[in-house]
């Protein structure tokens, strides 16, 4: 059930990008529409899997990646629009590489190897393309706010890497806490 829910997320990727590509009040109503439904199966896939008995690192990595091409096909998206800069969807890409590397490849662990600040980053990243939608459904007062945090994810993005760069060596010592899905 959780796997299907973030597959369900998956097939919202491309229709997302679609929506947040175009400018107009109509496509944001849709894009919204589809951003609630990617971020309610993203809410319940975890709880469900461990309500369940069905955590698995395979399920934590299809649900990670799953929210990683959500999250930055609809920035890059949103960046040909010129609703973000490029700077954003490119680090998170980099990011999510770095990530996936240092987990699998560099400490050769079974599940992705998180941190407290790519937790909240990741949670984050949703947040630019809900500002834009709601900017382009009217509520214009936003676009400081959204220049705002997409900058500050710029930096916090430039961080975290940062972070798993120094502690790359010591695994014990990048600050995380255990993967929920």
């Amino acid at each position: 059930m959780a796997n299907a829910l973030t597959a369900t997320r998956l097939l919202l990727v491309l229709p997302f990008a679609f929506l947040m590509a175009k400018g107009d009040e109509h496509s944001a109503i849709f894009a919204l529409i589809v951003w609630v439904v990617a971020l309610i199966t993203d809410f319940l896939d975890g709880p469900i899997a461990r309500r369940k008995g069905t955590v698995t690192p395979l399920g934590g990595t299809f649900d990670h990646t799953t929210d990683f091409l959500f999250v930055t096909c609809g920035l890059f998206a949103g960046a040909l629009r010129g609703a973000f800069p490029w700077i954003l969807p490119i680090l998170i890409t980099m990011a999510f590489a770095q990530y996936f590397i240092d987990s699998y490849w560099v400490h050769q662990q079974v599940r992705l190897r998180g941190s407290k600040l790519g937790r909240y980053n990741g949670m984050l990243y949703f947040v630019p393309t809900c500002m834009d939608i709601l900017i382009r459904l009217g509520l214009r007062f936003l676009q400081p706010l959204l220049t705002i945090l997409v900058w500050l994810l710029v930096l916090s993005t430039l961080v975290s890497m940062g972070q798993r760069l120094m502690f790359r060596k010591l695994p014990e010592q990048l600050p995380s806490r255990p993967p929920e899905k």
